[in-house]
Order: C-alpha cells, then structure tokens, then sequence
C-alpha cells in the first residue's frame, strides 16, 4: 500500500534537464532529486513533482502585541495570530526559535487556511503573523491564509530574513500588507557565513528592492551580536541602503542580542552598544530608530521629528503613551507622523493557541 504523502504540491519550483526540480521560494535555490529534500526539511521532490510538506500543517500559534515582532508603525496596538511551521532556510546557532526553525521533521496541527483565519478571528486578532521560522519556506500556504484573511479583513504580516527570490515577492504581493526584515550583524558577510550559513546578504537587498514595488510596509530589525556582529561601518552602509532605497521614514530597529542554541559563550549586547548603532542610523538621516529587548530603554519610544517630544510611548510591547490626534498628527506641533492606522485597544494577556 502507498504511503500518503503529507502536505500538497508547491508551485515554486522548476524541473530541471538532469531530473532534479529547482526550488524557487527563497535564495538558496536547491536542487532537489527525486526522494531528497531542501535545506529546509520541508520541500522535497516526490514522483518528480516538488512537494511542500508543512503545508497545513502549524507547529505554533500564539496570539501578541504587533510590538513584538517587531513592528512600531502598522496598526499599532494590534493582536496578531502568529504561526509557523517546521523548518527553516537558515541555520543561525543563535536562533531563539530552534526547536521550530531547526526541526527536520514535519510536525504540528492540522489546519487549513480557512481555520487559521478562523482561529485568529476566534481570538479577536486584527491580523496573522507568519513568524518564528521563515514563512517564505511555505509561502503557497501563508499566500493561501493570506488570501483568506484578506477576505474577513484581516491583515497580514511576514516576520523574514529577507533571503526570498523574485517568485516568492511575486506571491507576497498577493496578500501581504506589513514586512519586518530582520538582518543580523548588519549583514557583514563574515558574520553570516559564519553564523547563518549564507554566502553573502546580497538576495536581502535584491529582495528590499522588490518589494517596495509592491507597496507593502517594511520595517527593519538588526541584531546586533557583541563582538562579531557589532561593526559599526557595517550598520551604516545597511542604515545608508535603508534611507536611500526605502525612505528616510523606514523604521529600523536595532535589537540586543541575548545567548541561546549554540551561541552561548556571548553575553547579552551592551546597551551602550546599541546606543551607538542609533547615532549612526540618526546620523545617516534616518527618522525612526528604535532599540529592542530593552524594555524601559527611551529609545523604544517614538519621538516626534518636529518638535522632539514623545508621541507614541512604550515599555516592551505595551503602549504606555499616545500623543497623536486621529490623523496621527504629533499633538503638539501638528507634525504628521507615518504610522499607518490608528491605536487598536491592546489586549493584557498573551494566550497560548497549540
């Protein structure tokens, strides 16, 4: 008796001359043969066909503030449904998702896209996160929850490492409204051939570039490791490329690093660290610099570009303070402030979906 094949046929892929399929959804571009599987562990070729196998299949579901993933100036406030699968394109040794992310089997609950949105409405999410491994892996099922969402009106966010292809964006452009790329060590390339397991951070760039076209909000994260992912040239040829590609107005955050997997023998990132990485990003012209994983810190603050004072402020992922009028307008000088939607009443207590 045949063995039910779990998942469904990708979409991403291409067949090959020498009988192998070439994966598109992200920047690796394996070349799978028959019986084998990508990088990943979830998109395999099965009876010369490419296959993702986590299609359906959610290994965590949590609902949390936008804050956390992190994203400051889309409908703040908001409660999302964040899930994921197994699997993963890169292999950071610091990754605080590696249970999920470096797990080579395909695990989790069952669920289609219309119960996924079902469930985030169920939990009073205004929008679904795809987020703690890199969604561009299972990209034909985010786009099909995607879809969904869009159809309830619900909204829909990618937490990614930016290492996707021009098929991939093509698909995020069908359904998706809101992008946090998180860059690590500021892509120095000795840094994430080391730590990552990625030639360079070129395809992040190439990836930027695309999806602006696609009239999707992006928001920058940069963690930022003590010693070896810290240099501060690089985070300003990264802060350079973000005013000059994306728009002076792009928010980028610089998060604090803290030991994990198999990158203990770091402590976490000085604060003064971080400190210095929002000077350069200030100093490269860029107007929403944020610190991260530093809750009290007043740079997790916005502050307005008119007159200087606080207009949105926070501690962590809880909204503390808001000091705009209904056109998100800085209630002091007038300044607009390019937020998109307005404060979304913040629910006190994170629940547990699986």
């Amino acid at each position: 008796m045949q063995t039910e094949v779990p998942g469904k046929d990708a979409e991403l892929g291409i067949a090959l001359p020498n009988g192998r399929v070439k994966c598109t959804a992200c920047a690796r571009y394996c070349e799978i043969p028959e019986g084998k599987i990508g990088l990943c562990g979830v998109r395999g070729v099965v009876n010369n066909k490419l296959r993702l196998f986590v299609y359906g299949r959610v290994i965590a579901g949590h609902v949390d503030p936008i804050e956390k993933k992190p994203v400051t100036h889309y409908q703040p406030g908001s409660g999302i449904f964040s899930i994921a699968t197994t699997g993963c394109n890169w292999l950071c040794q610091y990754c605080q998702n590696y249970d999920i992310s470096q797990r080579r089997k395909v695990e989790g609950v069952e669920m289609t896209p219309e119960q996924v949105v079902q469930t985030a409405q169920r939990y009073g999410a205004q929008g679904i996160a795809y987020t703690y491994n890199e969604p561009s892996i299972f990209i034909e099922f985010a786009r099909d929850c995607g879809i969904e969402a869009h159809k309830r009106g619900i909204f829909n966010i990618f937490v990614s490492n930016g290492y996707d292809t021009p098929e991939s964006v093509n698909e995020m452009g069908r359904f998706l409204d809101c992008i946090t790329v998180d860059f690590k060590g500021s892509g120095k390339t000795e840094f994430v051939r080391r730590y990552i397991g990625i030639p360079s951070a070129d395809p992040i760039f190439s990836t930027l570039r695309e999806i602006k076209k696609k009239k999707i909000h992006v928001e920058i994260t940069d963690l930022i490791v003590p010693q070896v992912g810290d240099d501060l040239e690089q985070a300003k040829k990264l802060c350079r490329f973000v005013h000059d590609e994306l728009g002076p107005d792009t928010p980028i955050h610089f998060l604090r690093f803290h030991p994990d997997y198999k990158m203990m023998e770091f402590g976490p990132t000085p604060v003064e660290t971080l400190e210095k990485h929002y000077e350069v990003a200030k100093k490269e012209g860029l107007t929403y610099a944020y610190l991260g994983n530093v809750p009290g810190h007043p740079l997790e603050d916005t502050y307005c570009p008119g007159c200087n004072s606080v207009v949105v402020g926070r501690y962590g992922f809880t909204i503390d303070a808001w000091n705009l009028d209904t056109h998100n307008r800085c209630k002091t000088c007038g300044q607009q402030i390019p937020i998109t939607g307005t404060l979304h009443k913040q629910k006190t207590r994170l629940q547990f979906i699986h």
